[in-house]
């Protein structure tokens, strides 16, 4: 018999909906060139990228699941958490729809902090970057790129966009557990995106009671020692193992679709939680720890 070659996903992924630089058709097209058996569109508080997607994938013989990442606060750590293989994702459009003016409200703010600090750029700028796409601080930094006044993404975070830096603006406060319920109800499955060293055993007990289905255990800012202890805090408890390359368009390098070899049977595992919450009348919002 003729060994099967091993089957990957990659469910972390973003496009032009969001602030990646890739249309929805573009990143079938490179799942497709990848050999991705599923890929999953998790555009920052928006699912519009998704009608796109899953129509170029009827035409590549490919599966694409509904998704999206949403930041969340708890106390001063931010927690991003993906919701993955969305069944009905209209039934949290509205509050999608707040997160996103949210955003804009923010995008405007880190604007008028950047005009205090004497570079003269404008919100219709930023705009023109982002296109059709839920705005962010990615592209106010493009927009600092194609005014002059930074080189490069690096250096508009770590001068101006950054975490304390000087036109940094707090996001929307929306709760870790808020965030797991609206994927709860959308009917997916929540995982908590790229943990790193904030993923403590303690802090993944602390979700997994809020109702947390996954741990997002690859990806590209997790180095060998995080991965392997990632992936043990996931086997003593009730977490799915997930990843992706949260890929925003790059054509090489570890954030390139599919770089993280994320195993199928991980994301067979995801739709199998789904598919349970699909048969149930309410999917629970908390569930014992441990339980899978």
């Amino acid at each position: 018999m003729i060994a099967q070659p091993p089957r990957y996903v990659d469910l972390h992924a973003h496009t032009t909906a969001s602030d990646g630089s890739a249309t929805p058709r573009e990143l079938v097209d490179t799942a497709k060139r990848a050999g991705l058996a599923v890929v999953a569109v998790t555009d920052h508080d928006t699912v519009q990228g998704v009608g796109d997607a899953r129509d170029a994938a009827a035409v590549a013989g490919m599966t694409v699941w509904a998704g999206v990442e949403l930041s969340a606060i708890n106390g001063e750590l931010e927690v991003h958490v993906l919701g993955l293989a969305l069944t009905d994702p209209a039934r949290i459009e509205l509050e999608l729809a707040g997160l996103r003016v949210a955003r804009l409200a923010r995008a405007e703010a880190m604007v008028a902090a950047l005009n205090a600090l004497g570079i003269p750029m404008t919100m219709d700028g930023v705009l023109r970057e982002a296109g059709d796409g839920a705005v962010g601080r990615p592209h106010v930094a493009r927009a600092l790129i194609a005014g002059g006044w930074v080189a490069d993404i690096r250096e508009a975070f770590d001068r101006y966009l950054g975490t304390a830096r000087p036109a940094f603006v707090q996001k929307a406060k929306l709760s870790v557990e808020r965030a797991i319920a609206m994927i709860h109800e959308a009917g997916g499955v929540a995982a908590w995106a790229h943990p790193g060293r904030d993923g403590t055993l303690e802090r993944v007990r602390q979700w997994e009671a809020l109702g947390m289905d996954g741990l997002e255990v690859l990806h590209p800012g997790h180095g060998g020692e995080e991965v392997a202890r990632l992936r043990s805090i996931a086997g003593h408890t009730g977490l799915l193992p997930t990843g992706g390359s949260d890929w925003h368009g790059a054509r090489e390098g570890p954030r390139t679709l599919g770089a993280m070899r994320v195993p199928a049977e991980w994301g067979e595992r995801i739709a199998e939680r789904a598919e349970r919450y699909r048969a149930s009348d309410q999917p629970p919002l908390a569930r014992p720890v441990g339980a899978a």
